[in-house]
């Protein structure tokens, strides 16, 4: 085992600007279980590492404004795209477009959140 300081990732943040709206997407839409809520937070647990989402006031803070609506970068693993997609459709999720097969060899599909930040459901190949 390699000698390091660093464990495993804990977080990742995601930025919005009505945290009520996103509680019920990430909570109820995508199924993640909440783990914690303030007025300006809530944690997600995604099973590999924790999901917070955090509120920005755009009107009280200008640079605010850059954080939302935004390419996330973040991937939630799924068995089969084409069923996790529309599944989720049926829930109102937002898609840009049916899933796509990438030249590694699995599918992606592209969705918002209700701030408008961009998230990805990725099939992994099979090995």
């Amino acid at each position: 085992m390699p000698d390091t300081l660093l464990g495993p990732m804990a977080f990742a943040r995601v930025f919005v600007d009505d945290l009520q709206k996103a509680r019920l997407f990430y909570g109820m839409m995508l199924g993640l279980p909440q783990v914690t809520a303030t007025d300006d937070i809530a944690i997600f647990d995604t099973q590999a590492s924790r999901l917070l989402i955090e509120r920005v006031d755009a009107d009280e803070d200008p640079e605010a404004a850059e954080l939302l609506g935004r390419f996330t970068g973040l991937s939630f693993v799924v068995a089969d795209a084409e069923e996790a997609y529309k599944a989720l459709q049926k829930k109102g999720v937002s898609f840009d477009g049916p899933p796509e097969p990438q030249d590694w060899g699995g599918r992606l599909v592209h969705f918002s959140d209700p701030s408008g930040n961009i998230l990805t459901l990725v099939e992994l190949p099979e090995d």
